[in-house]
């Protein structure tokens, strides 16, 4: 398998896993069922919310579209209420349609869309969830040159924003850059963080 091939295996179970879990956490009473699949009354519950506009319900309900809990997968369904809920702010789901895009998954494969996303999803303070994908999935597409002009001081930015120093496609940045290419990379980072202070420190 391709090193991109592995990067894109590595975010995809990792956006489920990270769905998964805050899933439980948020619905205890369908996370506690044995079996992967989600009842009709569940589907009912979170479309109930969605409807209402609640944007962690939408979230959940595309995810759950998505990832075919309520017997098979259905991205149209997916689509629209990821897109509901990113665009009222919600991180997670930001990054979730940035995937879709970037996948061509139940839409036309789109670099420069999944690259609007990531962003948006990228510029959350504090850097929780959906954030920290999002600004690993953006600095994956400034390293490629997918939707954005390659550019490794944006991606190694966008890494160091994750929070992660062992992310190891930091590494792989790294290693297309001189060292005066690394401390302007820096200085972009810290930058950044002076422009979107964390609200919680």
């Amino acid at each position: 398998m391709s090193r991109k091939g592995v990067i894109v295996m590595n975010r995809t179970l990792s956006c489920s896993l990270s769905i998964l879990l805050l899933l439980a956490s948020a619905f205890p009473a369908i996370s506690n069922s044995q079996s992967t699949k989600w009842s009709e009354n569940d589907e009912r519950a979170l479309l109930a919310k969605a409807r209402k506009g609640d944007a962690s319900a939408q979230m959940w309900l595309a995810a759950a579209y998505e990832q075919g809990w309520f017997g098979k997968a259905n991205f149209p369904e997916a689509l629209k209420w990821y897109r509901r809920s990113a665009e009222q702010g919600d991180a997670d789901a930001q990054n979730a349609l940035g995937q879709m895009y970037e996948n061509g998954e139940g839409v036309a494969q789109n670099y420069s869309l999944a690259a609007r996303w990531y962003r948006k999803a990228a510029e959350h303070v504090p850097n929780l969830g959906g954030a920290g994908q999002g600004r690993n999935n953006l600095g994956m597409l400034y390293l490629d040159g997918h939707g954005v002009p390659r550019d490794f001081a944006q991606a190694y930015m966008w890494f160091i924003l994750t929070g992660s120093e062992s992310n190891p496609n930091l590494s792989i940045a790294r290693g297309h850059m001189t060292p005066e290419e690394i401390r302007h990379a820096e200085q972009l980072t810290a930058e950044w963080v002076r422009q979107h202070p964390n609200p919680a420190l």
